[in-house]
């Protein structure tokens, strides 16, 4: 075998498996974390991560970081899958790892010690996952919900980014390590903007409508159609000039329903408008012009658009399921996003009080403060670097 790379290194080695972060917040929170890394004071002086070119093509170059991109990592799922279940160990011993981080939950290796992470709550909610009916997309979030449980059971460290998480998974799997650390993912700071003056709906118009936004996904845990719903039921009871702006991906039978919507709400295209994704590093600026926020899932592990809107200084009407309330406190205006009503109750609460508008939209933009890439990465590493030394003290 040949002589590990990191033989002549001092301090800590990490090893990151990046084999299934392919695109979305898991890709994000992996380069966020590693540009804001300060290795060496948590006693680390070697970072190899694995996974796609694409993938590492975007990560910073450091001296600390080693990249490696073996070609199964740039094929399919399959060949992916197999490469990390067969290889990526000894990979890891090779390089003289001392801890193994995964973030994307999911690992059927055989190194030790390893630090999973739980970004996902989709497997784990079976009457979120079940909204997809039996479908390749369900049996595959089921596969999915073994295999994590599988790692998050034999990981010698977790990481959660909620209390919501982290409470709802020790209850269904209990045997899970009680080393863990609830880190919530950071914000960029180009999504801040402090609050703008909150006009009344009176000094709006056709022209200049109050446009309410939504980035998310358009899938069936989304509610998408319900919010349009409740937008129409204002436009029609009070005559107000609302737009309404939809982001996001989009899963094929959800789509067709928010098509069905559309067709059936706005027939003349005047109101509301789908801009499918938007590349991430142009998002703030949608934010930006908008005028009100709104989160309408029923299935979260940390909503990272609702953070986002809080920081963009928007007022917010949000779903009261999952960690929301957690993230947003007592900064907006809540409903059930399985109800239109409730949905368009919350809205008329805000689009016609200014005052509470302003009141809410400073509140949570002075919480979204908290959330930090730079407090990410280090609660991050400080967590990895004890449960290394724990375990080089068990040996």
């Amino acid at each position: 075998m040949s002589k590990p790379a990191t033989e002549s290194l001092d301090g800590l080695v990490l090893g990151i498996d990046a084999t299934n972060l392919r695109s979305g917040g898991g890709r994000t929170h992996l380069i966020e974390l590693l540009r804001h890394a300060d290795v060496y004071s948590h006693g680390f002086s070697r970072v190899v991560v694995w996974g796609s070119r694409q993938t590492l093509a975007l990560l910073d170059d450091a001296d600390w970081l080693l990249k490696q991109s073996p070609s199964a990592l740039s094929r399919g799922m399959l060949s992916r899958s197999l490469w990390q279940c067969l290889r990526l160990s000894n990979q890891a011993r090779h390089f003289g790892c001392d801890i193994l981080f995964i973030p994307g939950g999911s690992f059927a290796g055989d190194f030790s010690p390893v630090v999973a992470m739980s970004q996902n709550m989709l497997p784990f909610e079976q009457s979120e996952l079940w909204r997809y009916g039996f479908s390749i997309t369900s049996l595959r979030l089921l596969f999915l919900r073994w295999l994590q449980a599988s790692t998050f059971e034999r990981a010698q460290g977790l990481i959660f980014l909620s209390g919501y998480a982290h409470r709802l998974l020790h209850q269904l799997l209990p045997k899970l390590s009680d080393d863990f650390r609830v880190i919530p993912h950071g914000l960029n700071a180009r999504f801040r903007r402090s609050p703008r003056p909150q006009w009344p709906i009176a000094s709006y118009s056709l022209h200049r409508p109050y446009r309410i936004l939504y980035v998310s996904s358009i899938d069936p845990y989304k509610h998408q159609w319900n919010l349009l719903q409740a937008v129409a039921e204002l436009r029609l009871t009070h005559q107000w000039p609302l737009a309404l702006d939809l982001v996001g991906t989009a899963y094929s039978s959800s789509f067709r329903r928010l098509k069905r919507a559309i067709s059936r709400y706005d027939k003349l295209g005047q109101w509301v408008t789908y801009h499918g994704a938007i590349d991430y590093e142009c998002l703030h600026s949608l934010y930006h012009k908008s005028d009100l926020g709104v989160f309408a899932s029923t299935c979260e592990n940390m909503p990272n658009i609702l953070v986002e809107t809080m920081s963009a200084g928007l007022p917010i009407a949000c779903s009261h399921s999952g960690p929301m309330p957690e993230i947003l406190g007592s900064s907006g205006v809540y409903f059930d996003p399985l109800s239109p009503s409730q949905i368009s109750a919350a809205l008329q609460e805000l689009i016609a009080d200014p005052s509470l508008r302003s009141r809410l939209a400073s509140q949570s933009f002075d919480n979204s403060g908290i959330y930090s890439w730079t407090g990410c990465a280090s609660d991050t590493f400080g967590f990895l670097a004890t449960v290394a030394a724990k375990s080089r003290d068990r040996t």
